[in-house]
Parts: C-alpha cells; sequence; structure tokens
C-alpha cells in the first residue's frame, strides 16, 4: 500500500468516526489499515526511545512539580498523563515546522531540543521567555486561552506564501475549542487551505469544568463543519498519535491543507499547582484512567518482546535521574534580573509613554532599601 493511499481525507475522517488505537492498555498491538504504514518504520528499537523520551519528560515533569513546592517555581503546570499524545506527536515533527503551544506541553518542547532549564525559567519568574523560538522553532507558550491558534494559522499563511512544505502545528486544550480564537483561526485555515495542524489534547477538564459541560458531541466533530477533515485518536497511545500526526502533516505538506486532531487523554495532575482537583473529580474516575496509562502499556509491550532488560531499565531511569539532577541545579542557580529590565524588548523602537513609566517605576524602586527593588 502507498502512503498516498492512506492520507487523511475527508471521507476516512468523517465526524462520528472511531477512536483510532493502535496499542491496546495491556500493550497488545492492534493493526488499522489506514495508519499502519505511518509507522512501518517504529520497530521495537524505535519504540523503546519513544518509551524513554515518555519517563523522561515524566520525570522533568515530577522534578518540575517538587521544586514549586519547595518554593523555586511560582507555579507549574503539570503534564502528568498526557506523555503520549505530547512525545508522539512531537516526535513525528521536521525541524523547520513551527509549533505555537499552550502552556502544558513541555514533552513537545523537549522533543524540539529546549533546554532543561529553559523549560522552567518562566516558571520561576526570571524570564519573559524560556527559549528564542527561532532557535528551535517553538514560539514562546501561549498563557492566553486558544491565541496560538490564530498565531499557528498566521504562520502557516506565511509558509504558503514562501512556498515551502514546513507546517505550523497548534497544540491546545479541550478547553480553548470554546474560545473564538479557535473558531476564527480554523475558519481562516479552511478558506486557504493552511498548512497547519490543529492538535487538541483533550484531557477531560478546562481546569475544574468537565468536557462534557462544553461539548455535547466529539470535539473532533465540529472540525468538519470548517471544512477540515479530523480525527479522533487515543492519546495515551503513542503509536497511534505518532501515525496520525504524521498523516496530517503528510497531507499538510502536499497542499492538502489543515487537519484537526483530538487526542483523547487525561490530566492526572491538577491543573496547576494551585489547583486542588479534589474538589472537583471522583478518585474512582482517577484510578480508572491510571489504568490507561501511556507508559505502563508501552512497557507492557517491550516487555512482552523481551526488549525491557534489567540494564535498558538502569540506564533509562539512571538518565532521568540525571536530567532532573541537572535542570534542578540549573534552576536553582538562577539570578533574578535587575527589575527595570521588564521594560526591555517590549517595543522596536524607543517610546515615550514607556520610557514615562520606567522613569516612575525607577523612583518607585529607589524608596526600598539598597534603592533597586531587591
Amino acid at each position: 500500500m502507498r502512503l498516498d493511499d492512506v492520507r487523511l481525507n475527508d471521507v476516512r475522517l468523517a465526524a462520528g468516526a472511531d477512536t483510532v488505537q493502535l496499542l491496546t492498555e495491556n500493550g497488545d498491538r492492534l493493526s488499522d489499515v489506514r495508519f499502519d504504514a505511518w509507522i512501518s518504520d517504529i520497530g521495537p528499537e524505535q519504540l523503546l526511545g519513544l518509551y524513554e523520551d515518555m519517563l523522561v519528560i515524566r520525570r522533568i515533569d515530577a522534578e518540575a512539580t517538587a521544586l514549586q513546592r519547595q518554593g523555586e517555581l511560582g507555579l507549574w503546570p503539570p503534564l502528568l498523563g498526557q506523555e503520549a499524545s505530547q512525545i508522539g506527536s512531537g516526535r513525528a515533527l521536521r525541524s523547520d515546522d513551527f509549533v505555537f503551544s499552550s502552556y502544558r506541553e513541555h514533552g513537545v518542547a523537549y522533543c524540539r531540543g529546549a533546554g532543561l532549564v529553559d523549560l522552567l525559567r518562566v516558571w520561576r519568574g526570571t524570564t519573559q521567555s524560556g527559549w528564542n523560538p527561532y532557535d528551535i522553532n517553538m514560539a514562546t507558550p501561549q498563557v492566553i486561552i486558544g491565541a496560538q491558534t490564530l498565531h499557528a494559522t498566521g504562520y502557516a499563511l506565511g509558509i504558503q506564501a514562501d512556498g515551502s512544505d514546513a507546517v505550523a502545528v497548534a497544540y491546545f486544550g479541550d478547553g480553548a475549542t470554546s474560545e473564538g480564537d479557535v473558531t476564527e483561526a480554523m475558519i481562516f485555515a479552511a478558506t486557504y487551505a493552511a498548512p497547519v495542524i490543529f492538535f487538541c489534547q483533550n484531557n477531560q477538564y478546562a481546569i475544574s469544568e468537565p468536557v462534557g459541560l462544553q461539548a455535547q458531541r466529539p470535539i473532533a466533530e465540529r472540525a468538519p463543519g470548517f471544512g477540515i477533515p479530523s480525527v479522533r485518536v487515543d492519546g495515551n497511545d503513542v503509536l497511534a498519535v505518532m501515525a496520525v500526526m504524521r498523516s496530517a502533516l503528510d497531507r499538510a505538506r502536499s497542499g492538502g491543507g489543515p487537519t484537526f486532531i483530538e487526542a483523547v487523554t487525561y490530566r492526572v495532575g491538577p491543573h496547576t499547582t494551585a489547583d486542588d482537583p479534589s474538589r472537583y473529580r471522583d478518585p474512582a474516575e482517577v484510578e480508572a484512567w491510571r489504568g490507561k496509562d501511556p507508559v505502563s502499556r508501552v512497557e507492557a509491550h517491550l516487555g512482552a518482546l523481551g526488549m525491557l532488560t534489567q540494564e535498558r531499565l538502569t540506564r533509562i531511569q539512571e538518565k532521568a535521574d540525571r536530567v532532573a539532577a541537572e535542570m534542578r541545579t540549573g534552576i536553582v542557580a538562577l539570578q533574578d534580573p535587575d527589575p527595570l529590565t521588564v521594560f526591555d524588548n517590549v517595543y522596536a523602537e524607543p517610546h515615550t509613554g514607556l520610557a514615562r513609566q520606567r522613569d516612575h517605576y525607577s523612583r518607585y524602586l529607589r524608596t526600598f532599601v539598597g534603592g533597586d527593588g531587591r
């Protein structure tokens, strides 16, 4: 079968299509004629690499949560439970593709090559951006819900004008689909056949609001109304996510326009470290989703193949611990910036209004001991 024969299209991805799954909760490998070809190169060794990625990013997430609890970070949005959605899609991208994410895509940033300390700088409050977006082709994570979908669509139109076959990808959650920005972005993307992928991580909750309150039907069913083909995938299945993402990327590169992907997953932890999910979630629900864990199903599959030797498990765990220790050392060593640097790079050219604000703030800081606000 040629890959061209299994590209995403309106017929195969009509609203109401079944959720794509290639690896069950028990680690059994399923076959899907639509998507098997897209991961034909992912053998046991490659899957072991994806497993390592998920374990490392889970360790990074746990360490960042601990750092926040210990007062080293102001806030942290955990990704626990969403590793497959982020690693599976992130590893499918090319280096020249450009990512526009929300504040939870730490795994995608890791795949793009973000430095370990760069993942946390913003959350420590020492910078306005953890990395230079053009170094890793990933924009600064967006806190304004859904705004990044417009940014991605605009960038995709630029790609189209340049005649490149790169793709823009917007990551957002289920809650963002109720925002007008997402609707506007899809209208523009469909109208101009922009090479953009809308990747919705449906983690079941928009902070404390369950997805069922805002979506009476699967979220993936909305996109076809805009003329955008969509697919619903098991977001805890790293193989299925990668296959669907690769297919959508190929469609965009070949001039087929946008695709909407709904990755059905679950936020096991809090919305952020300022949240208490026990106030609005049934513990039984959390335990049920733990049974669908993205890491354990790959572990079961690799174990059945005889790939998870003690030596390999030890090596992966040592790497995860080493990465966490390096990140902790780097973030604790960060120095607070000069307070007046908050005015840097606000405008490309000098601005009298900003200069006046800077002067007022400078005089305010001088009223404190030390005269610099520290």
